[in-house]
């Protein structure tokens, strides 16, 4: 056998010794008896190895195991420091089961051993071992914890109930005023919301060290608390204490969450005068700044400069396009962080998901999955795990998104709330409210974010008595004063017909933000209340709040419900003048909608032919849909072209060009289009109606002869239909899009889902009640006359939803006034 020779492992041998030992680890692996060298001889040897300097360049898992078999055959691990060395470079080196293992071989722990074993436990992430390693030492090593120990013990506490054990005995051990340990419960407190109290501590501290002032701002800003943060920063100059990059870092979120950007800038401003402007940590809270006001260009100046870039830096200029919605850009800048060699993270992954699924790149969104899965990162962290449920859901491809969500190995209320809102987005409202049961039966309990993400699928559903439910919830705990949950409610009140309680609501809930103004104006518009809707939007600008492109949308759709041309036109043009928000192609569909809808086609059509951009789906779309409503054939047709061209595959397209044909008698072209959408594998969406009857939701779908009460529902419209013709009704066949006998026209026409669902409603709610129903597709000319004759027979109200707005039916009138 070799003899191993000990270098004196000064300076440049240490990597030949490094490279030694691993030639022979095997060798020092095997039992000490088995060494052919005698331990006097080794002794000799390796007195002058510096093993400090060893400990330094064992960067390694594999290295620090050769460097742990050489201090066990030289005895040096016998020496308490050099175990507990090792003890913390296992644990620096990830293998936090080596740790345990060498601190269980240490005979006479001291207080350095335990603080060493607890601190590794708790930066592996391990608290609960943590904490079980902590009273392990309190209770059975005779030893007393000293000031060291508390700090990751606290950092360990993952309730409230523990940290409050811990703080207890830091009293009874006097160790309150330590400024570390009072600078942790400090920290500890505020990550349970208890900004409050651990505000008191802090005032109360004889002596406060920069980590303390640092857990106290960032504390504060963790808990939203925007002005306390500021205000203990002023405390802290008024004591001649300057800021470090971690006090600029935590600041600088303060002012993007309190939306105040000249105090960022003036921020920014004190980094240059100090020379922190090119700190990393401060340069990275820069970018992030920046990119929260929307100010890309600041954003890329500061990353531009920096003379050190890190992956968080590539990550927040990633991330700050990604968010502000140029995915191009954030492509590009992903692309070159690849070039230059730097290795994306877990976080990189997430801003990729979002940029592949704003860029509706589907091909991509597999190669992104797969790179995930090769480093089998989703088992690792449920945030990219939720991201790639996210990336398919917003891709429309729900299937994956659900095969994905199945498969996380942890699910946290965010990837509920993910799948909730994948549901709802793609419309599968049903779906969206069976996957909330769901949550709810595996205890995971409901945030912020799940009202948010299921209040929108009660919306669509019209299920108005589960967002009551929901109201009811988050009334307890005044979230429905938080912005965007208050604006959910209002949308869901707004689109379940009770628009008083929609406006009492909107008058409740914050109102600086465009947030709930859009939803306010947008409910006002499908009720057909435009001229209601423009004179929030003056009351929205007198009270000072900005409008953004959301805003405009919803105005010129409630102008367009309305028919309100000139307020239209007058909304377009502020929109560019006064507030510089170049028009999207969804203001310019709203524009050809609301020409279009008036029976202006050809202006429609010149608008069109003016637009500074290519015209997309949704605007020849809107044409086409006028020309529906109008009867116009060949304009109908020449819309159909242009939108076949951009959007072949939404079968919605091919039913309005069918239908067009259909009114006009032309059915040997009405039997072409129906060719077409068939050979290129699509079908029509079928229509269905629901009610809300005893807290159930019932749907029916035309001609539906399944439900339990379908007898006595085709009873009521049997008779309804006789004591409609008494006033005067004559069903209009021209609704009917098949070819086939008269009597048979009439039994299509009283077989339409929203019938159905009336008559269901009729026969199972107290007379003269109100019935909602709301109908996933347009609602028909002659359904439409019948609901009016149906609210006076019945001396009822009857309020339908369909999919373009409301319809309030009393006495024989309609709120649209015809115009829909």
């Amino acid at each position: 056998m070799d003899r191993l020779l000990l270098p004196t492992c000064k300076g440049q041998l240490v990597s030949k010794f490094l490279a030694s030992l691993q030639a022979h680890s095997a060798l020092f692996s095997a039992a000490t008896d088995a060494i052919e060298i005698s331990s006097n001889e080794f002794e000799n040897r390796n007195k002058d190895v510096d093993f400090d300097l060893l400990f330094k360049h064992c960067t390694q898992l594999h290295q620090a195991k050769c460097l742990h078999a050489l201090l066990v055959v030289s005895g040096k691990v016998q020496k308490i420091f050099i175990s507990t060395k090792l003890v913390n470079h296992y644990a620096y080196l990830g293998d936090i089961s080596a740790s345990r293992r060498t601190f269980n071989h240490i005979s006479n722990k001291n207080v350095y051993t335990w603080n060493s074993m607890v601190s590794a436990y708790v930066r592996s992430g391990h608290f609960r071992k943590a904490l079980d390693c902590f009273y392990r030492f309190l209770f059975t090593s005779g030893l007393q914890p000293d000031f060291h120990t508390f700090p990751p013990v606290l950092k360990a506490c993952r309730n409230l109930l523990d940290g409050m054990r811990i703080h207890c005995l830091v009293l009874k051990l006097g160790f309150e005023w330590d400024v570390f340990v009072a600078a942790s419960l400090t920290h500890m407190y505020t990550r349970f919301g208890l900004v409050g109290f651990a505000r008191k501590l802090f005032d109360d501290m004889p002596v406060r060290d920069m980590g303390s002032w640092n857990a106290m701002i960032s504390g504060c800003c963790q808990n939203g608390n925007a002005a306390e943060a500021l205000d203990v920063l002023y405390d802290m100059r008024l004591e001649g204490v300057r800021m470090d990059p971690v006090t600029v870092a935590s600041i600088l979120s303060v002012c993007a969450q309190s939306d105040d950007i000249l105090n960022g800038m003036l921020i920014h401003l004190y980094t240059i005068k100090h020379g922190l402007e090119f700190d990393l940590f401060v340069c990275n809270a820069l970018i992030n700044m920046y990119a929260k006001f929307g100010n890309l260009g600041h954003a890329e100046r500061v990353f531009n400069d920096m003379v050190v870039k890190d992956v968080v830096s590539w990550n927040s200029i990633i991330a700050a396009y990604e968010q502000n919605d140029d995915p191009i850009t954030a492509l590009g800048l992903f692309n070159k962080m690849r070039l230059i060699g730097a290795h994306p993270d877990l976080l990189t992954l997430v801003s990729l998901s979002s940029i592949v699924a704003q860029l509706n790149d589907f091909q991509n969104s597999k190669a992104v999955h797969g790179f995930i899965t090769r480093r089998d990162w989703i088992s690792q962290d449920v945030i990219l795990g939720n991201a790639v449920v996210d990336m398919y859901a917003k891709l429309g491809v729900i299937d994956y998104a659900c095969a994905v969500f199945d498969g996380l190995p942890v699910k946290d209320a965010i990837s509920w709330n993910t799948m909730i809102t994948g549901y709802a987005q793609n419309g599968l409202a049903s779906e969206a409210i069976e996957v909330y049961q769901m949550m709810q039966f595996n205890g995971i309990i409901p945030n912020q974010g799940t009202w948010v993400s299921i209040l929108p699928a009660y919306s669509h559903l019209g299920a108005l008595q589960q967002g009551l439910k929901v109201h009811g919830r988050v009334f307890k705990n005044s979230l429905y004063l938080d912005v965007f949950v208050g604006t959910c409610l209002i949308d869901m009140y707004g689109k379940c017909g009770r628009l008083d309680d929609a406006m009492s609501l909107f008058y409740e809930v914050p109102r600086k933000s465009s947030v709930p103004w859009n939803s306010i104006i947008s409910c006002h518009g499908i009720h057909g209340h435009g001229k209601k809707s423009v004179k929030l939007f003056r009351e929205m600008l007198d009270e000072g709040v900005k409008p953004d492109h959301v805003t405009f949308i919803s105005l010129l759709s409630a102008c367009s419900h309305s028919g309100l041309i000139d307020e239209g036109q007058w909304c377009f043009h502020v929109m560019q003048e006064h507030y510089q928000i170049q028009p999207s192609l969804k203001h310019y569909g709203c524009m050809v909608d609301l020409f279009g809808r008036a029976g202006h086609l050809e202006m429609a059509y010149d608008f069109i032919k003016g637009m500074p951009v290519e015209p997309d789906a949704s605007v020849w779309g809107a044409l086409l849909a006028a020309c529906r409503i109008h009867g116009n054939v060949d304009l109908g047709t020449s819309a159909s072209k242009h939108l076949f061209e951009v959007d072949s595959e939404n079968v919605g397209y091919y039913v309005l060009l069918s239908n067009i044909y259909a009114n006009a008698g032309k059915w040997e072209r009405v039997g072409k289009v129906r060719s077409l959408a068939r050979d290129r594998g699509l079908k029509k969406t079928p229509g269905w109606s629901s009610i809300e009857v005893n807290n159930k939701v019932e749907v029916f779908y035309t001609g539906n002869q399944t439900h339990p009460k379908c007898e006595e529902i085709y009873t009521e419209l049997r008779s309804l239909t006789d004591k409609m013709k008494i006033l005067g009704y004559i069903p209009d066949y021209s609704f009917v899009l098949q070819d086939v006998e008269e009597d048979e026209k009439e039994h299509i026409l009283m077989s339409h889902s929203e019938r159905l669902a009336m008559a269901f409603g009729i026969i199972s709610t107290p007379p003269k009640s109100p019935i909602r129903i709301f109908k996933n597709l347009r609602v028909c000319g002659d359904c439409h006359n019948a609901t009016k004759l149906i609210s006076k027979v019945t001396e009822r109200e009857i309020i339908v939803r369909d999919s373009n707005r409301f319809h309030h039916f009393n006495d024989g009138v309609c709120s649209c006034g015809d115009y829909w």
